[in-house]
C-alpha cells in the first residue's frame, strides 16, 4: 500500500447542513448523498487520516488546524435548531499534522498554526455522510488569502507525497457558487463553465492544466459562476497533489438548477 496513491478528491459540499434537512424536490441532494456515501468503497482501503481543505477557511498564510479537540463551527445561518446541535467527534490527527509541517519545512514554505478554531461545515458536512462513524483522524489546512491559483497548486504538489501514506486529500467547495444566481438563470452559465472545467481536468495534465486553472477567469461564464473563487480554490490544491493524473468526473448533478460536479484524481 505504501507505493499506491490514494485518490485526491474535489467535492461539492452543498448548501449548509443539507444532509440533515428535508428537501423539496429531494432529487438533487439525494444524488449527492449517494455519491458521497459511495466514495469509501472506491478507496484502496480505509484511510489512515484525511486532509481537508475547505472553502470556508482563509488565513493570511497557509494555516494548520491545531485545536486539541475540535468541535463543530456552525458557520451557517437561519437553519433549524437541531442543525446547531450536530456532533462529529473525529479526532485531530497529530501524526498527519506533523507530516504536513515536515512537507512545508522541506519546501521552505511558511505555515502558521491555529489553536482555537473548530471544524467548519465544509469539513463536517461531507464527512458526516462519507464516514459517519467519525473514526478517521482529520487534519485541516486553510486557504491563503488572495486565493492565488499558482500558490495553491504549489502547496498541493508538496503535499502529494501524503497520498502514498494512505492519506485521503479532499478539497471541499462547489464547482458553481453564485448565491445570487440559482434557478433557471444558472442553467446556461453553470453548464458552460462545467464543460470547460471537465475538459481542463479530465483531458489535460500537469502544466497545461495548471496554466488553464491559473487563467480560470477567461473560461466561459467563469466569473458568473464564481463571483469570488473561494469555492473553486480547494480544487487547485487537489490538482497540485494529482501531479500527472487525469481527473475523472465521478459526480455530475444539479443544485437548484445549476450544474455541479465532483472530480477524483487517482
Amino acid at each position: 500500500m505504501a507505493n499506491q496513491n490514494f485518490p485526491a478528491i474535489y467535492l461539492p459540499h452543498g448548501g449548509g447542513p443539507w444532509h440533515v434537512m428535508q428537501h423539496s424536490p429531494p432529487d438533487d441532494y439525494a444524488k449527492l448523498r449517494e455519491w458521497l456515501e459511495g466514495i469509501p468503497a472506491r478507496l484502496p482501503s480505509k484511510p489512515k487520516a484525511i486532509l481537508m481543505v475547505s472553502a470556508h477557511w482563509e488565513e493570511p498564510e497557509f494555516t494548520l488546524l491545531e485545536t486539541p479537540e475540535p468541535k463543530l463551527r456552525y458557520d451557517y445561518f437561519g437553519f433549524p435548531k437541531a442543525t446547531y446541535e450536530l456532533n462529529y467527534p473525529a479526532p485531530l490527527s497529530s501524526h498527519l499534522n506533523s507530516r504536513i509541517k515536515q512537507c512545508f519545512a522541506e519546501a521552505q514554505q511558511k505555515l502558521a498554526g491555529e489553536f482555537s478554531r473548530d471544524y467548519d461545515h465544509g469539513v463536517f458536512v461531507p464527512l458526516m455522510v462519507m464516514f459517519p462513524e467519525a473514526d478517521i483522524p482529520i487534519a485541516q489546512l486553510s486557504l491563503k488569502s488572495g486565493l492565488d491559483p499558482t500558490e495553491h497548486i504549489r502547496i498541493g504538489k508538496l503535499l502529494a507525497q501524503l497520498r502514498r501514506e494512505e492519506v485521503l486529500i479532499i478539497g471541499s467547495g462547489l464547482s458553481y457558487h453564485n448565491l445570487r444566481l440559482f434557478g433557471p438563470q444558472a442553467r446556461r452559465p453553470s453548464a458552460e463553465f462545467d464543460e470547460w472545467l471537465t475538459n481542463t481536468l479530465c483531458n489535460q495534465t500537469d502544466e497545461p492544466r495548471n496554466q488553464a486553472l491559473t487563467n480560470w477567469k477567461s473560461a466561459p461564464s467563469a466569473t458568473i459562476c464564481h463571483p469570488r473563487e473561494e469555492h473553486l480554490t480547494p480544487l487547485n490544491v487537489i490538482v497540485g497533489s494529482a501531479n500527472e493524473a487525469k481527473g475523472i468526473k465521478t459526480y455530475s448533478g444539479k443544485l437548484y438548477e445549476a450544474t455541479i460536479s465532483g472530480f477524483e484524481f487517482a
